[in-house]
């Protein structure tokens, strides 16, 4: 298998042990919706409620929530949820009247990043800002061409599928993508910066030679679906300078490390010390709510500016302007950047204890509160393994996924108000779990 997908700790029907009523929902859900749906772990968990880092099943009982960066600040945080309600029982309207609350929201949000990234647009969700990067970025260049990572996931839209490798064959890649490997100092033994570099301007020779222009880099900042690599800080600057050179543009795909995850940053691209043409955002941006948006220097939206109007019915609207405020508003009140920071070393240094003890455990990949753990058998990454610890750990009442083109890597990447309490249980409850084989 080359293509990691969450299908690998997925339900399989008849399998697990559901209670007759789960059952029966999961029956309702297959003739409902469908057959592309999947539902993660072998045993499924119904779920009624969510606090903070736990979500709750029917009777009660609490699931430690290690891998949802969706609800970024907690679960059903009430400020959110106070802000949210407040704005929609006074108005919910969209971008075109004027109204303070998007642009009170596109200042404090612009303050956030380097000057040079002054423009803001809006939309729903993270796939759609990708999809208009790639708008952008052909008005800007004139070219078509897309360079990737080979296990990337950038959306669901069909431009944005064709330029997720993690989703499998059916669409992706397309024609005008070029996927390069991930990188890793495993693909690039000679220094991952340099090599990564070299992979994107050999991308421009190949497309070129098929008579497509380069127009785009995109990268996740923290490489999730290709397994978390965040390190060594300052890698992705040679690329960005790579594609550039070529007439391209560099779009940092924040979706999953930005709004403080990495913890000593904002924002995944900072720790490379480079500014990028384009960030898009997403899923954490609104706790829940579907918030999203793009950023971008003046100069890289201008063509596409004069040549277009760009119109989205729910995208800025007056309820996620109010719910992104927030978000915003908690992530600073509480701390939780520091909190990543802080946090997130105790568990990758807790993490790698824990391989002492245990030979499953190999390389611990992190930035803040994103995590890649490698799971091993004799010595080599072991998808199988890997699935049997996350459905193991789901049976503990711990959730959490696998990464990679072969699923052989925990994806631990939990709530920003994630505590040491809270890693101490993760981590006694995996020592439990390798122990018992």
């Amino acid at each position: 298998m080359t293509r990691q997908t969450t299908m690998l700790n997925a339900y399989v029907p008849g399998a697990g042990h559901l209670s007759p009523e789960d059952r029966a929902l999961a029956d309702r859900r297959a003739a409902a919706l469908g057959p592309a749906y999947r539902l993660f772990y072998e045993t499924p968990v119904h779920l009624v409620r969510g606090e903070g880092v736990h979500l709750f099943d029917p009777e009660g009982n609490a699931y430690l929530d290690t891998y949802n960066n969706v609800a970024s600040v907690g679960h059903c945080h009430p400020r959110v949820v106070e802000a949210l309600a407040r704005q929609a029982a006074t108005l919910a309207t969209h971008t075109r009247y004027l109204h303070d609350g998007i642009l009170a929201y596109a200042e404090r949000l612009l303050a956030l990043f380097p000057p040079d990234l002054s423009h803001v647009m809006f939309t729903c969700t993270g796939s759609e800002a990708n999809d208009l990067a790639l708008r952008i970025a052909r008005a800007a260049t004139g070219g078509t061409g897309v360079i990737v990572t080979d296990n990337a996931y950038h959306g669901v839209t069909l431009a944005t599928a064709e330029m997720s490798m993690s989703i499998g064959p059916a669409v992706a890649p397309g024609p005008t993508v070029f996927p390069i490997p991930a990188p890793s100092p495993q693909n690039y033994p000679d220094g991952v910066a340099s090599g990564f570099a070299r992979a994107v301007t050999q991308a421009c020779d190949r497309m070129e030679a098929q008579g497509i222009r380069p127009a785009l880099l995109i990268v996740d900042t923290i490489f999730s679906s290709d397994g978390v690599f965040p390190d060594p800080e300052g890698f992705l600057a040679p690329a960005a300078t790579a594609i550039r050179a070529r007439g391209g543009l560099f779009l940092a795909d924040e979706v999953q490390p930005g709004f403080g995850r990495t913890g000593t940053q904002f924002w995944g691209f900072q720790r490379h010390g480079v500014i990028p043409d384009m960030v898009s955002m997403g899923k954490p941006m609104g706790n829940g709510y579907p918030v999203a948006g793009l950023v971008m220097r003046p100069e890289t939206i201008a063509e596409f500016g004069t040549k277009a109007r760009y119109f989205n019915t729910f995208g800025g609207n007056a309820v996620a302007a109010a719910v992104g405020l927030a978000v915003l508003d908690v992530i600073r009140d509480e701390g939780l950047r520091q909190n990543a920071a802080s946090t997130g070393k105790a568990f990758a240094d807790g993490l790698r204890a824990l391989a002492e003890r245990h030979e499953a455990l190999g390389e611990t990949r992190a930035a803040g509160l994103f995590l890649g753990q490698t799971i091993l058998t004799d010595g080599k990454p072991d998808p199988a393994r890997t699935s049997r610890l996350v459905n193991a750990l789901r049976e503990n009442r711990i959730l959490i996924s696998s990464t990679g083109p072969r699923g052989d890597s925990l994806k631990i990447r939990p709530p920003l108000p994630f505590g040491s309490a809270h890693v101490d249980q993760f981590l006694t409850t995996l020592d439990k779990v390798l122990k018992a084989g």
